[in-house]
């Protein structure tokens, strides 16, 4: 009979996602995962077989947890295609807040396995990011498993981004006569863009003001 597991392996797998989403793929060690999740090397690869696999979960998991929150934003239908569109840069400049590094560059995690996860540092600490535009810069040219999950995610954000984008074109909100899967992109950018500015160090006010500017050009 097989040994039972004396950890959670969810909080485990959540606290190797913030050390993964903190410090990046490949500065995080086997050490600093054992540390993260409180486990010894061979719980760690007696459950998740290796680093590779380990992270290729923490990624999937982020995933499904960050792409959730935006999609339930985006089909609001409650609100008016500009109103989904401007809660969106309003959710992504918040979370950039709610993810600021600590002093000693772990990701202080709070353990939900959430977009917001990650709380903690100071004010003048810098964001960490989101683990999925860290992960395209780091890791997307040169390992596969993790640029398909990337392209997975990527296809289903911009696919909701352009149905707004269109009803808004439908319904007169957006006068922008440019192909919905284009404007969709460069939404999808500009975020990005917020996200690594906010790694920079950008203000509140810098990146609402980056928002902003995309959103008016939906209507020129």
């Amino acid at each position: 009979m097989a040994r039972p597991r004396t950890f959670d392996e969810e909080r485990a797998l959540d606290a190797a996602m913030h050390a993964f989403w903190a410090n990046g793929y490949e500065a995080t060690s086997t050490q600093d995962l054992c540390d993260a999740t409180g486990l010894g090397r061979s719980s760690i690869y007696n459950t998740f077989s290796s680093k590779h696999e380990l992270f290729q979960r923490a990624l999937a998991r982020y995933i499904d947890s960050m792409t959730s929150t935006q999609i339930k934003i985006l089909e609001d239908t409650e609100r008016t295609p500009m109103e989904r569109l401007r809660a969106l840069f309003t959710r992504i400049v918040d979370s950039e807040f709610e993810c600021r590094a600590s002093g000693d560059g772990s990701g202080n995690s709070d353990g939900d396995g959430s977009e917001d996860g990650g709380r903690g540092g100071g004010a003048d600490g810098h964001s960490i990011g989101c683990l999925t535009v860290n992960t395209t810069v780091e890791l997307a040219g040169r390992d596969p498993e993790a640029a398909e999950l990337l392209a997975r995610d990527l296809s289903v954000r911009l696919a909701a981004i352009s149905a707004v984008v269109r009803a808004g074109q439908s319904g007169g909100d957006i006068s922008s006569t440019r192909d919905a899967g284009d404007l969709a992109r460069f939404l999808n950018a500009v975020i990005g863009g917020m996200r690594i500015s906010a790694q920079g160090g950008a203000d509140r006010a810098t990146l609402t003001a980056i928002g902003e500017t995309a959103l008016d050009a939906l209507n020129h």
